[in-house]
């Protein structure tokens, strides 16, 4: 079985003050995939940043919330995460268990940050892990901007080698024809 995660699409992160690169084919990636894995009976997992313990990103909040041009259904799992790593203290592996996971595709922002977190922890864990290269997304950094980034992290991510799992960076229109 196989699960989409969509990391980290939240309000909070999408704001004005906090552009993010290519934001919009990003999210028309991201849904196109959503749509696919639900259309073939996998498991579509939004993560949620909880920020309660540094008074930011506080659930029930407008910043705590999926933004509104990503399509969230009712099958889908939310999941509350309080750290970059997505498994840390949360319920993701718990629902990648019960339900037989073991591939996992991965998408959301923030490249460097979240993504990148829950990409080597995956990878600890012996997932068979796809990034999709053009479906994260991040914002200009000091000295770097986004799209280097983003690239970077492509690499990175193509060059680690696994020990029982595996790990492959695609894009979204190459892991659809597949």
């Amino acid at each position: 079985m196989k699960a989409l995660l969509i990391i980290d699409m939240q309000k909070i992160s999408f704001t004005p003050e906090t552009p993010r690169y290519d934001k919009e084919n990003v999210v028309k990636r991201i849904n196109i995939l959503s749509n696919a894995f639900r259309e073939n009976g996998a498991l579509v997992i939004h993560i949620q940043h909880n920020g309660i313990k540094d008074g930011f990103c506080i659930p029930n909040t407008e910043e705590w919330e999926i933004i509104d041009l990503i399509n969230v259904h009712d099958k889908d799992f939310l999941v509350s995460k309080i750290a970059n790593d997505c498994f840390y203290k949360s319920e993701l592996n718990n629902i990648l268990q019960e339900n037989t996971i073991e591939d996992l595709v991965i998408t959301g922002c923030a490249t460097d940050f979240c993504v990148d977190s829950t990409v080597k922890s995956a990878f600890t864990k012996n997932y068979k892990i796809t990034i999709i290269s053009d479906a994260h997304t991040t914002a200009d950094r000091p000295k770097l901007y986004a799209k280097s980034v983003i690239d970077h992290y492509n690499w990175i991510w193509k060059e680690m080698i696994p020990v029982n799992g595996t790990i492959k960076v695609v894009s979204a229109e190459n892991y659809l024809n597949t």
